[in-house]
């Protein structure tokens, strides 16, 4: 199984899963965000020589989880997002997943 966790950074994350999706997709996601933050993430993609296919496959699962739980949220609440993602993942991959959500939401994702 898939070691999901990664030693990047927030930034470092934003700019491989802007990668990932491609130019299209990366100009739309541009379109909402602040030149300052355009500016920082653009750098990381300049940075970045290499990215591994598993560092991409663990952003994108990443991206995945918290898009899920974010949903599982607004449609039913903490508590809902909860016991869904214990009965799909397991109670640890649960409150993994909550914690940084409930951080995000909190904090703008990746940063």
């Amino acid at each position: 199984m898939l070691n999901k966790k990664t030693n990047l950074t927030g930034r470092q994350k934003a700019a491989v899963f802007l990668i990932a999706v491609g130019s299209e997709v990366s100009s739309e996601i541009f379109k909402h965000l602040r030149e300052d933050e355009i500016e920082q993430i653009t750098f990381e993609i300049a940075r970045l020589d290499k990215i591994t296919p598993e560092d991409k496959e663990k952003v994108l699962v990443e991206f995945n989880e918290l898009m899920m739980a974010q949903e599982f949220i607004s449609n039913g609440g903490i508590d809902f997002a909860r016991g869904l993602l214990e009965k799909a993942l397991g109670n640890q991959k649960a409150i993994d997943i909550i914690n940084r959500l409930t951080s995000s939401l909190q904090v703008r994702p990746f940063d």
